[in-house]
């Protein structure tokens, strides 16, 4: 059988982030997946806010058919807030999914009320918005920030540090039972965060790392040969460049 190939697409104008997101997978990625990380070449070189978001979002469809045309069956698009990801299903046959909905399903398989752990105040609003868009606010138990923009998460110590904090302050005041990280940026933070959790609480709470729940959930997309419905998703010509 031939290896699959798949994409991980960063949503940004720069490959300062590629080789970080590709470490990220290495742990969940099977031995016949072939994956490569592409990157936009415009807009912003980071999405801190919603500007961000619908500035990259055109872009974001363009690459995603360049991507199907090399011939990848299916797009990690490592963005927890899905930059154009509804709009590239209009364009491509091949599955392309986002952080925050694959997270959530995994968490809610875990537990049953969540808290989102964010990097900064001008992402909380666009997040929550996130939980009414699909329904889930019944099991949504808070959002946090951190108050670190993107080009800081590579400080490691201080960023497993202050979500560490986040998170025992979501389940102890919040009653969240599960963490979703919220953004991709947060590489080599989830198990660590679970631990030191662990050791305050005396007991497991999972804490999801959005680029390893979506990666895993594409694979299963493409290993069941699955894409966007057309009854939802109406296919359209490509964007031009």
């Amino acid at each position: 059988m031939s290896d699959l190939r798949i994409c991980i697409l960063a949503p940004v104008n720069t490959n300062a982030y590629n080789q970080q997101l590709l470490d990220a997978v290495r742990p969940v990625l099977p031995a016949d997946v072939q994956v490569e990380v592409r990157n936009i070449h415009q807009g912003n070189s980071c999405i801190e806010n919603r500007f961000n978001l619908t500035e990259n979002a055109l872009a974001v469809a363009r690459m995603a058919h360049a991507i199907e045309l090399e011939g990848f069956q299916g797009i990690w698009l490592s963005d927890f807030d899905m930059c154009g990801v509804e709009a590239a299903r209009e364009v491509i046959d091949i599955p392309i999914v986002g952080g925050f909905p694959t997270s959530v399903l995994s968490a809610l398989n875990l537990s049953q009320r969540f808290s989102i752990i964010t990097i900064m105040q001008s992402t909380l609003a666009m997040q929550q918005g996130h939980v009414a868009t699909y329904g889930l606010s019944q099991s949504f138990a808070s959002i946090r920030s951190i108050d670190c923009p993107v080009a800081q998460l590579s400080n490691l110590d201080v960023v497993v540090g202050k979500t560490f904090e986040a998170a025992l302050q979501a389940v102890e005041q919040d009653g969240a039972q599960s963490i979703l990280l919220g953004c991709t940026g947060f590489v080599d933070v989830a198990a660590r965060v679970a631990t030191l959790l662990e050791d305050a609480l005396g007991c497991y709470v999972p804490v999801l790392d959005p680029n390893q729940c979506g990666f895993s959930f594409l694979v299963s997309l493409v290993r069941m040969r699955l894409r966007p419905s057309r009854r939802c998703y109406n296919k359209v010509a490509p964007p031009a460049n």
